[in-house]
């Protein structure tokens, strides 16, 4: 799932669930790889995403890895084989719930990293070779207590049927003590968490900003002018060193780091659009409920109903089609819009696009040029505007197959990937809160979607096509991950009720092995599968975070193990 729709979501399941709790088809899974017209991995982009110089210096400082918010990353990792960890390979560090994303710093002046965090009880802070953490700042609200927590674990483990649903309605109220969940690390070790209600940001960093194990301090905080109205949705970076973010209502923000100077746009469209959304108040389910792309010229941003690019240049927003700003419209059958923060694809001399899912009841990868289009492009039959590139089904290798998912679209190369989220719904349960089925329970095979699929940009034939499909896996929540060094691509799945990472061949599509690691413990819940810069997996859980160490053997070329 995106990272900026998950708090709405889980309210809407509590809207919807309660009723279901009151009152008290089956995929075919087989291993279909679809060979594509070309080999995807020999025809692939070359360049990767620049670094953006004003975020910390590493591979992961902000949610889905860059500000192009692509999800891959160039280091290797781990390349199996299949196997059961062992307990000791699974470093696996209470935290409290929903720790979605973490930040790795850059290094410090004592040669370390840190990660950093937060998620309902306050933000954490950890070392990267240890793992161990080194502090925790608190926020008001929940506490969360190691045997609390256990206890959930067991009841997840033992409750079936209805009852495992009401259990997982009641875990899910756990959102409400979220202390923000759009974040990222900056050049200078401080930490952003969209906060006030969602109405402003906070900064934390290091007490001594020389030494990596010192404490947290809150540093500053900034709060949204009166003029904006609604809740934040996303965060990013400009390429000059500006925070940027979009409101539900439709309005772009962009703030200096210091919290000096700000600059306000709000997005062609939401005036006339925007109406109904702005008198509910209702965070992420708004007329934008997703993060936004960042590159050197413009911040890209979809609304309920169409795909934006927002100049940034000199300092200023501009959405006037004469600085190099568009909106176009795309299909909404489903009504909420797309679900997915816009990627980016193609960099320096490469074609270059952005590409986001519609909201089609019958989803559609769309791949739109970013910049200025070709001069001998011609728009395709599908397509309502010329800038769009590519428009293609993603049904999983089944046309009658409704897929729907609220993950950003995973780019690396011209490769991009899209899972299943539809879980299978028993014939009582409210469709709106189906992404609790695939959250709390999603080992239970009665409810698991299978299915990923990856589509790939033909540079030479000029058309979006197929690249390959895997029926046989199941990917129920987790946002996956990219290794361009290993080739491969990582997921958290789900195997005989346990939950296990799965790698599977980023240019053919194949399993290539899967460790299992366990129960409810290592529920990813919506969160990212993360590469630290050793190579080694990790991700937040239910209650917690694990990091993988598996045998130095099974992990390509890393620097340290």
């Amino acid at each position: 799932m995106d990272i900026t729709s998950r708090k709405s979501l889980f309210g809407e399941v509590f809207r919807s669930t309660a009723l279901c709790c009151k009152r008290s088809r089956s995929l075919g899974i087989s291993a279909l790889l679809v060979g594509s017209l070309f080999a995807a991995g020999q025809v692939d982009a070359a360049n990767p995403a620049p670094r953006n110089p004003h975020l910390a210096d590493s591979t992961n400082p902000i949610g889905h890895t860059t500000s192009a918010q692509q999800d891959s990353v160039p280091q290797p990792g781990p390349v199996g084989p299949s196997r059961t960890l062992d307990d000791f390979e699974l470093q696996y560090r209470h935290t409290g719930p929903f720790q979605f994303g973490t930040s790795i710093s850059g290094v410090y002046p004592d040669g370390k990293r840190v990660l950093w965090s937060n998620g309902a009880n306050g933000v954490f802070k950890a070392e990267h070779d240890s793992f161990n953490i080194i502090d925790r700042y608190s926020v008001e609200g929940k506490t969360f207590s190691r045997p609390e927590i256990e206890n959930a674990l067991e009841e997840l483990r033992s409750r079936e049927g209805i009852s495992a649903m009401y259990f997982a309605f009641k875990q899910a109220d756990m959102f409400k003590e979220l202390s923000g969940v759009y974040t990222l690390l900056d050049n200078n070790h401080d930490y952003y968490i969209g906060d006030n209600g969602g109405r402003g940001i906070t900064v934390y960093g290091d007490a001594d900003p020389d030494d990596s194990k010192s404490k947290i301090v809150k540093k500053r905080q900034w709060s949204m002018p009166d003029s904006v109205s609604g809740l934040m949705i996303g965060m990013n970076m400009t390429f000059d060193g500006w925070i940027v973010f979009a409101t539900e209502h439709g309005y772009i923000v962009s703030v200096k780091k210091d919290f000096s100077e700000e600059r306000v746009v709000r997005l062609k469209y939401a005036v006339e659009e925007d109406a109904e959304n702005a008198a509910t108040g209702v965070t992420g389910k708004g007329w934008v409920r997703n993060g936004q792309a960042v590159d050197e010229s413009g911040i890209y941003v979809a609304s309920q109903n169409h795909m934006h690019k927002v100049i940034w240049k000199n300092e200023q927003l501009s959405i006037d089609e004469k600085d190099g700003a568009w909106a176009v419209q795309y299909s909404n059958t489903a009504g909420q819009g797309t679900g997915s923060t816009p990627s980016l694809m193609g960099f320096g001399d490469e074609d270059q696009f952005v590409v986001i899912t519609d909201g089609d009841k019958k989803m559609n990868l769309l791949l739109y040029w970013r910049n200025e289009i070709p001069a001998s492009w011609e728009k395709l039959p599908k397509a309502n505007d010329r800038r769009v590139a590519g428009i293609i089904r993603v049904d999983m290798g089944d046309p009658e197959l409704s897929v729907q998912s609220e993950q950003s679209v995973v780019v690396s190369g011209y490769g991009a990937v899209m899972v299943n989220n539809t879980p299978k719904m028993p014939w009582y349960f409210p469709e709106k809160a189906a992404m609790l089925l695939n959250g709390f329970l999603g080992t239970r095979e009665e409810y698991q979607p299978y299915g990923i699929q990856k589509f790939a940009w033909n540079p030479e034939k000029q058309r979006l096509e197929n690249a390959w499909v895997n029926t046989s896996l199941s990917s129920p929540n987790a946002m996956p991950l990219v290794s361009a060094g290993s080739d491969m691509l990582y997921t958290t799945g789900a195997r005989n009720g346990k939950w296990t990472l799965e790698g599977i061949n980023w240019s053919t599509g194949e399993s290539v092995f899967h460790y299992v690691l366990g129960d409810e413990r290592y529920n990813t819940l919506f969160a990212g599968v993360l590469l630290d810069e050793d190579g080694h997996i990790f991700f937040g859980t239910s209650f917690g975070k694990v990091r993988l160490k598996p045998r130095k053997d099974e992990v390509l070329n890393t620097a340290s193990n």
